[in-house]
């Protein structure tokens, strides 16, 4: 493979959700010895978080599973539809939110992330204002749906 495959995770802030999706995923690519196939980012579809680090209780649950998170957070823009290949967010409203953000003719597929998951949960749903339990779900449907793309993409 020559050219890299490019992926940017969104959520609605880019601090619970993408962020922590980035994060694993970036480990599985990593575990794999897939790092130099790939450009992975996240963004949010809102600026609410612009400049801040993600959610403690992200990087908690990912630190206490061995996966690193560095991201501080961004907005989604028009010329993200251009420079990733795939744009992989996480509930419906989200993707309704990039569907209509998109430009005409990019080159971005735009789906969302848990259309990857073997389990059948498609919605990656915002832990924000629950408790510790909903971070750690996010984190088991994250990975799945990580590996599940890596396969899609017949790199597993």
């Amino acid at each position: 493979m020559t050219d890299k495959t490019s992926v940017l995770f969104v959520c609605l802030g880019n601090i619970c959700r993408s962020p922590m999706a980035e994060a694993v995923f970036a480990h599985k690519v990593k575990e794999n010895n897939l790092t130099e196939n790939f450009t992975i980012d996240s963004a949010g579809t809102t600026g609410y978080h612009i400049g801040d680090t993600p959610d403690e209780r992200s990087v908690k649950t990912c630190v206490a599973h061995g996966v690193n998170v560095n991201h501080l957070a961004r907005q989604v823009c028009k010329a993200d539809f251009d420079k990733f290949d795939y744009i992989l967010c996480m509930d419906r409203s989200n993707l309704s939110d990039l569907l209509q953000l998109q430009p005409k003719k990019s080159k971005a597929i735009v789906k969302m992330f848990g259309e990857y998951d073997d389990q059948g949960e498609r919605v990656i749903a915002d832990p924000y204002y629950g408790g510790r339990s909903g971070f750690e779900h996010n984190f088991q449907q994250v990975t799945r749906c990580s590996i599940g793309f890596l396969k899609e993409l017949g790199m597993l």
